[in-house]
C-alpha cells in the first residue's frame, strides 16, 4: 500500500508542479508532503466513505492536495491574504486553540471544590412555577374587563374567558427569568407571594392584564456534588483555557501599538 501511494503521489506531484512551471526558483516551489499528512488524508477519506480508496481515488486525493497547496502559495504571492477579515479570524481562532491546548495536569478534587465554592451561584437551580392564565389585551380596557371577569367567576361561577394569547394559556415549571422573558418584568409581582390553586389578579404584563392560577411551585436548590461534578470539571477546564489565552495576550500586548484615526468621533 505504501509503495502504491508513493507512486501515485509522484505522478500527481509531477502533473501539477510541471503545470505551474519549473523554470522559477526551485527552492520556493518545492512541495513536501509527509507520510503523516498523507495517511491523515486517506484515513479521513476512509472514515467519511466507509471503505479504503481505490487507486484512482488515491490519485485524486493526492492531486487535490497538491493543487490546493499550489493555489494557496500563489494566493500568498498575490497578497490575497492581506486585509481579509475571514482569514484573520481563522488564524486568530487557530492560535487560540493552540494556546488552549497547552493544558496543565488534570485538576485535583480540591481544586474543583475550590472552584465550585467560588462560583457556587452558577450551579443553583432556581425555583419554578406552573400556572395557567387568562389574558386581556391592553387595546381594550384590559384591567376593567379582567376585574369584571374575575368577579363574575367568584360571585356567580361564570366561566372565565379572555383574549387569545400568542404564547398559550399553560406554563409548566418556568423560572422567574423565563417568566420575565415571556411577560415582562411587571408581571413578576404575581409570583412575589404566590397564591396556589386559586384565580387571582389582575396582574399587568407588557401585553395587557392577566388573571392567573398557580398550580405548583418548586423551591430552588443546590444539586448534590455527584450530579454536577462533571459540569464543574468542564467549567473549570474552560476557565483554565480562557486564562491561558488571556495570559498570552497580556504578555504580548505591550509589543503592539494601537493607532486610531483621530478624526473618528467616539
Amino acid at each position: 500500500m505504501n509503495l502504491r501511494i508513493l507512486v501515485f503521489f509522484l505522478i500527481g506531484l509531477l502533473i501539477f508542479v510541471i503545470d505551474v512551471g519549473l523554470n522559477s526558483d526551485e527552492s520556493s516551489k518545492d512541495i513536501y508532503i509527509t507520510d503523516q499528512e498523507l495517511s491523515s488524508l486517506l484515513s479521513a477519506w476512509t472514515s467519511q466513505v466507509g471503505r479504503d480508496p481505490t487507486d484512482e481515488e488515491v490519485v485524486n486525493i493526492i492531486n487535490n492536495l497538491v493543487q490546493e497547496e499550489i493555489l494557496y502559495r500563489e494566493a500568498l504571492l498575490l497578497g490575497l491574504d492581506q486585509e481579509d477579515r475571514i482569514i484573520k479570524r481563522r488564524l486568530a481562532q487557530k492560535l487560540t486553540f493552540l494556546k488552549q491546548e497547552t493544558m496543565p495536569e488534570e485538576p485535583t478534587e480540591q481544586e474543583l471544590l475550590d472552584f465550585y465554592e467560588s462560583n457556587k451561584a452558577n450551579y443553583f437551580i432556581p425555583p419554578t412555577y406552573s400556572f395557567k392564565h387568562h389574558y386581556f389585551s391592553k387595546e381594550s380596557d384590559a384591567k376593567e374587563r379582567a376585574n369584571a371577569a374575575l368577579n363574575a367567576f367568584i360571585d356567580n361561577g361564570l366561566e372565565l374567558r379572555g383574549d387569545p394569547f400568542f404564547l398559550g394559556k399553560n406554563f409548566n415549571q418556568n423560572t422567574i427569568a423565563e417568566i420575565e422573558r415571556s411577560f415582562g418584568a411587571s408581571f413578576l409581582s404575581a409570583f412575589a407571594q404566590p397564591k396556589l390553586n386559586q384565580w387571582s389578579g389582575p396582574y399587568q404584563s407588557a401585553f395587557g392584564e392577566h388573571i392567573i392560577f398557580i398550580t405548583d411551585t418548586s423551591e430552588g436548590f443546590f444539586p448534590p456534588w455527584k450530579k454536577i461534578a462533571s459540569k464543574v470539571t468542564q467549567d473549570y477546564l474552560t476557565k483554565i483555557q480562557d486564562d491561558a489565552v488571556n495570559q498570552y495576550l497580556d504578555d504580548i500586548k505591550s509589543q503592539y501599538r494601537v493607532i486610531i484615526n483621530p478624526n473618528y468621533q467616539f
